[in-house]
């Protein structure tokens, strides 16, 4: 499981312009998934997402998570995170889980997100054309990978 994770001012969601979610300060997500991913993955890489110390303290240092700054977060599924781009120039995404697995982690994920931040959290639409518009503030963006914890 792999996301990149992006401080933002604000983020939003539309689809078919519908905006489905809307925040203010916090995190935006990007979640992919593979088939190996346990729910063990999700537990780690949730927690490492709620304790991420990427926000401000009072001396303009990063040191408070979001929990403590009691931010925001959306949580947008993306397949091509996990893109295979050694041979040629089209990606392949053969390592990306099809939707039979990737969902269920997918909602697994934002509901583990929810219990560590004690909010709820927005999402994307799992498998919809998305129109993300962000304001990185920083810009501070950060890749975490499950399988690389050490």
């Amino acid at each position: 499981m792999k996301v990149v994770v992006q401080r933002v001012s604000k983020a939003s969601v539309t689809i078919d312009d519908r905006k489905v979610a809307d925040i203010g300060s916090g995190l935006l997500v990007l979640l992919g998934i593979i088939n190996e991913d346990t729910q063990e993955d999700i537990k780690w890489l949730s927690n490492k997402v709620a304790n991420l110390r990427v926000f401000g303290d009072e001396n303009g240092v990063m040191n408070k998570s979001l929990i403590d700054m009691n931010g925001d977060a959306i949580v947008v599924s993306q397949f091509t995170l996990h893109a295979l781009t050694k041979k040629g120039n089209r990606p392949s995404y053969i390592k990306a889980a099809k939707p039979d697995v990737a969902i269920p982690l997918y909602k697994a994920f934002v509901k583990q997100l929810e219990i560590d931040l004690g909010k709820n959290v927005q999402t994307g639409e799992f498998g919809a054309d998305m129109k993300i518009e962000l304001l990185n503030d920083g810009p501070v963006t950060i890749i975490i990978d499950s399988k690389n914890k050490e």
